[in-house]
């Protein structure tokens, strides 16, 4: 009766704590990304640094791709369950049909790079029949510079060489080379190319009069079914480490010193530049998602709506929760 008993009070008591114990190791996560900057290459790395995850009780584990489009195949297979960057790779997949695919949070919903070319090109018009660098095509990189050259009225497909070139320090080891004229670089790593004498920048692209979802949190359909909790947790973890973006410069600074950005004057201004395109509350917007659908080459892409791709409720439950107003001090 004794043992019965013990067992009766103890066995809760195990169970708890094993839950506990669980809990505390947190929930692990696999989150692809492609591109340098801002995305899970610098937002992360800040997040690491003030171990945002690990308040989140969250184990987050970024894997970084060559391209957007290895990305996506890496999220076909199961290899990681979340995306923080190339919304446009993303959603081309979700639009092919072949997997379904949800965008929880667009955390830029603008083109925030710099059209780098070499020194010589003054305009736009000067593009014609030059060599324009992308990581791969039907990547990220690859659907905005058309959709950029476009809106310059120069035809991708006639007007100029487009080539896969890699990453963005490849493309910028091939402007400094001299074997291609032109690539959009990451506003963190514009300076790397500057200092070196070779280019200019031609164009701003943040400041193209345009909605655009460029970057945000992509995840399988059947993930956020299946683990919304754990996708309420990683957002909030977003969320705050927006906050410490935009509100903790001297950390952000300190990461890009530690990523090779050592001059204070450029580490500034790429912080400045990328803190207005960072947006304190990340949610899907109809518009700039929009705009992404429109500039796919996908012909599924044609006529499909915004509408069926992303799924805002949870960072609308987390606004609700009053978590975003008592990070910035408004409650």
């Amino acid at each position: 009766m004794y043992g019965r008993l013990m067992a009766i009070v103890f066995l809760p008591l195990l169970l708890l704590c094993h839950l506990s114990v669980q809990r505390a190791e947190g929930q692990s996560l696999r989150m692809g990304y492609s591109g340098l900057g801002i995305g899970a290459d610098d937002l992360s790395r800040v997040m690491e640094k003030e171990k945002v995850w690990q308040k989140h009780r969250l184990d987050v584990k970024a894997i970084y791709f060559a391209s957007g489009s290895l990305m996506a195949q890496a999220m076909m297979g199961g290899e990681i369950q979340t995306s923080d960057s190339d919304v446009p790779t993303l959603l081309n997949l979700g639009v092919s049909g072949v997997f379904d695919i949800k965008i929880i949070a667009v955390t830029i919903n603008r083109i925030e790079h710099s059209f780098v070319v070499r020194n010589g090109i003054n305009s736009t018009e000067d593009l014609r029949g030059k060599r324009i660098a992308v990581s791969r095509f039907a990547s990220a990189s690859d659907i905005t510079t058309r959709l950029v050259l476009r809106y310059w009225k120069l035809n991708p497909e006639k007007d100029l060489t487009i080539l896969q070139s890699g990453n963005t320090p490849t493309r910028i080891a091939a402007l400094v080379a001299g074997q291609i004229d032109g690539a959009t670089i990451n506003p963190a790593l514009v300076y790397n190319v500057l200092a070196t004498g070779c280019c200019r920048v031609l164009m701003d692209l943040a400041d193209l009069p345009m909605e655009y979802a460029r970057t945000g949190q992509i995840v399988p359909t059947q993930f956020l079914k299946t683990q919304r909790q754990t996708l309420r947790a990683y957002m909030e973890a977003i969320v705050e480490g927006i906050y410490i973006y935009r509100t903790r410069p001297q950390v952000v600074l300190e990461v890009y010193k530690e990523q090779g950005l050592k001059d204070p004057n450029a580490a500034r201004q790429a912080y400045e530049k990328i803190l207005k395109s960072l947006r304190e509350y990340p949610v899907p917007e109809p518009k700039g998602l929009q705009g992404v659908l429109d500039s796919l080459p996908n012909p599924k892409a044609k006529g499909a709506k915004a509408a069926d791709f992303y799924d805002s409720s949870i960072l609308e439950e987390i606004k609700a929760s009053g978590y975003i107003d008592r990070l910035y001090g408004k409650k």
